[in-house]
């Protein structure tokens, strides 16, 4: 059976090149019907953190990627890595040094300064036995280099082809501090012990693979097929970053971006369908995704495009559905207040999630749920990404500061804008049955008969949203109800 793996390093935010190779390996477990593995390589004990582990689980099931096996850690396989690192030392495949560090500092300066690569001079390679018992019975700090062959390691990428190193270019490399194996060896022995047949990752993991293959062959380890995936790149052709903008997933998902869309977007960072289609749900991926539709060269990361696929995502959303999505945000910015029965709270203290049925507004009034679904039902042909839904609506909840001069239809002056509010005014206070159908119906007949329908309905819109752009007047004042309405154009009118 084929098995492939995603092995993270939790020593830092899960970014969005992590997510895309968690995302290929589950394409490829999905397509080709292969065993999946997720394994948290946290060798690196001063770094690692329960917190980054935490938070690559989390995203993964966020982003609904699958795995069936683990997660394992490698900082619970200590007895496993030991029997391995034995079995090296006894058959004289990997030898002690005890160099320090400021010895090996000066042999690599002086290697770069006549222009040779910073390998290791190997003064520990031919320790006589007298010596090396010495050292390990004074407890002396060591390493475990592998004896390194002078040999052209080669390997075949299953996208890239034939791979060539040399292995002088190596040298003598370190594998484990004491009996603690480094990631190298720690990777060889899980892949091996874990029955990984492909080794999905990307591209700058390249030069681990000769060290890789290197100690497969010392341990008699079969090879698994290698597959590195292309860089995901910057608008300016270098390597993503943080200088770039956001690359930490959860700044994703705060941002209030769909895991569909991110899905969507993260699968063409490397893999092209060869067709003109570019919207794709995970189902259909799993169901498209081939070797032969990844590229070799670096992915650029277009955060346009991102935004233009979690736009659509979100006009395609069930408005019930959108709405319980943006109520967080409008939380978070004050302008709405969760409110719960004393059953709900009962559910909440034993640590169950439990629903929002109610809202209140900074001045304590109830606002039902369909009061906000409708607020965000305006503009859902808009959103580009959750978190703008406040500044969007904020409106609806607590009364605009209103810009006199951005009441101004062209070249209104004050008087014709008062003027133009009392209007509005006067033919909304005469509606008795209060929906969009007769506010709609009674200002269009006095805005027509005006000629400019901006005259009448731009400060009409403006009063009752403060903003230069905003759902229509109908809308708004039909959802803020005719109470609201009339006030905020009183306390508008110049």
């Amino acid at each position: 059976m084929n098995k492939v793996r995603f092995a993270p390093s939790p020593t830092g935010p899960f970014h969005i090149g992590n997510a895309r190779t968690a995302l290929f390996n589950h394409l490829f477990a999905k397509k080709y019907g292969a065993g999946f593995v997720l394994r948290i390589e946290d060798t690196d004990k001063e770094r690692s953190k329960k917190e980054y582990e935490e938070g690559i689980l989390s995203c993964l099931k966020w982003l609904d990627i699958e795995w069936n096996e683990g997660p394992y850690r490698q900082s619970e396989r200590k007895e496993i890595y030991e029997k391995y690192v034995d079995k090296l030392i006894e058959e004289k495949k990997v030898y002690y040094c005890f160099c320090a560090k400021q010895e090996l500092e000066a042999q690599r300066q002086y290697a770069m300064s006549i222009g040779k690569p910073p390998l290791y001079a190997g003064k520990c390679h031919q320790l006589k036995k007298e010596e090396l018992e010495k050292n390990l019975k004074e407890k002396k700090p060591y390493v475990l280099r592998l004896k390194t062959p002078s040999k052209k390691i080669a390997f075949q990428d299953i996208i890239r082809g034939k791979i060539e190193y040399d292995s002088d270019t190596l040298g003598d490399f370190v594998i484990a501090k004491g009996k603690q194996p480094l990631y190298n060896l720690a990777c060889a022995i899980d892949d091996f012990e874990m029955k990984i047949t492909h080794v999905i990752r990307g591209e700058d993991h390249i030069p681990n693979t000769p060290k890789q293959i290197l100690i497969n062959k010392a341990l008699g380890f079969k090879n698994p097929k290698f597959l590195h995936l292309p860089l995901v790149l910057g608008p300016d052709k270098s390597k993503l970053s943080k200088r770039h903008g956001a690359t930490f997933m959860k700044q994703y998902e705060e941002e209030g971006f769909l895991p569909e869309a991110l899905i969507n977007f993260m699968a063409f960072l490397g893999w092209n369908p060869k067709t003109e289609k570019e919207v794709f749900s995970l189902k259909e991926l799993e169901k498209e995704f081939t070797f032969e539709k990844i590229q070799k060269s670096g992915a650029v990361f277009n955060i346009n495009k991102l935004l233009w696929l979690n736009g659509f995502y979100i006009r395609k959303m069930p408005l019930d559905k959108l709405a319980e999505l943006c109520c967080p945000y409008l939380i978070k910015a004050g302008l709405i207040f969760p409110l719960w029965d004393q059953k709900q709270l009962i559910v909440g203290a034993l640590k169950q999630p439990f629903a929002v049925t109610e809202y209140q507004d900074k001045k304590g009034e109830k606002l039902p749920f369909s009061y906000i679904k409708e607020a965000v039902g305006f503009y859902q042909e808009r959103l580009k990404k959750l978190s703008e839904i406040s500044e969007l609506i904020d409106y609806f909840f607590e009364e605009p500061e209103i810009d006199k001069n951005l009441l101004k239809w062209k070249n209104m002056k004050e008087k014709d804008v008062a003027s133009s509010l009392d209007k509005s005014k006067k033919i909304l206070s005469k509606i008795k049955k209060w929906n969009e159908e007769e506010i709609t119906k009674a200002l269009m007949k006095e805005a027509d008969k005006i000629g400019d329908r901006g005259k009448l309905l731009w400060p009409l819109r403006v009063a009752l949203s403060g903003k230069k752009s905003s759902a229509g007047p109908f809308e708004i004042a039909y959802l803020l109800g005719k109470e609201k309405t009339l006030r905020r154009i009183k306390k508008a009118k110049p």
